[in-house]
């Protein structure tokens, strides 16, 4: 009896599967990937906070709703503080969206070291925030400079605008901390816009410490970036643009630590 061996098809490539468990960091990064593409809710969020600064600056420019005190590439950028706000939130869609329709103990049992799981989604994370408010931003200004009149500063928009896009994927991930930490996803999205917008409404019951309440959230840097008349050290603290945005991701930083050494150990 013979047997008979049929060879590959020409032309056809064979992939080497990854054995379960046995998944890295590069496969997570595609399986995150190809989960972000997927949902629905992560698309749309991360569309409307790219394209809402442009927009944005043609509406402040039609309504002449710009202060007289106010620089042009401020101006221009008042609505990178709502995309900003998205950017949070999309964070936190990321991982309680697996959360709550349970493949997050598919997602672990395809790469169980979790550290990598939570490495790859704030890497696909930061990546692509960063990559899209840099140019948002950049097309906002440009709009804000063509549109407004000359009557106002035109502020340094090099390097800020490097800054400013930074503080997208820093807010991105302290929602994807958040996110990690709560699991559920109206909690999360409720904490993170709080810590984006109660130090700055909170911060004149505090009297002469309204600025060091106002100036550590991740919107206070984004104005001071902006140079925003909002960013003035009365309102915003005396830090500077650069230092607060240190210091917003440092605070970040230290979040995704303890959600990391807590996601190790919880049950998914």
């Amino acid at each position: 009896m013979t047997s008979e061996i049929v060879a590959p098809a020409p032309g056809r490539r064979r992939e080497a599967a990854v054995p379960a468990g046995r998944a890295g960091f590069r496969e997570a990064l595609a399986f995150e990937w190809i989960k972000f593409r997927s949902l629905r809710s992560t698309l749309w969020v991360t569309a409307v906070a790219t394209l809402l600064p442009a927009p944005g600056a043609v509406l402040v420019a039609a309504t002449e709703s710009i202060q007289p005190e106010e620089t042009v590439l401020g101006g221009a950028l008042t609505f990178a503080t709502p995309a900003l706000m998205l950017a949070a939130v999309l964070g936190a869609l990321v991982v309680c969206g697996e959360y709550g329709s349970g493949t997050m103990r598919s997602t672990v049992a395809a790469v169980p070291r979790r550290g990598t799981v939570l490495a790859a989604k704030g890497t696909l994370l930061a990546c692509l925030l960063y990559a899209l408010a840099l140019p948002s931003c950049a097309a906002a200004y440009l709009v804000g400079d063509a549109l407004l009149d000359d009557t106002h500063a035109q502020g340094d928009p090099l390097p800020a605008l490097f800054g400013i896009a930074a503080t997208f994927p820093v807010a991105g991930l302290f929602g994807l901390a958040v996110g990690a930490l709560i699991r559920h996803g109206a909690g999360a999205i409720t904490s993170v816009i709080a810590v984006l917008l109660l130090p700055g409404m909170l911060g004149p019951l505090f009297g002469p410490a309204e600025r060091w309440v106002a100036g550590v959230s991740p919107t206070a840097a984004l104005q001071k970036l902006t140079q925003s008349s909002e960013a003035a050290p009365e309102l915003a603290g005396s830090l500077g643009a650069w230092p607060s945005l240190l210091l917003v991701a440092g605070y970040t930083a230290l979040a995704l630590m303890g959600t990391a050494a807590l996601f190790q150990r919880r049950d998914v």
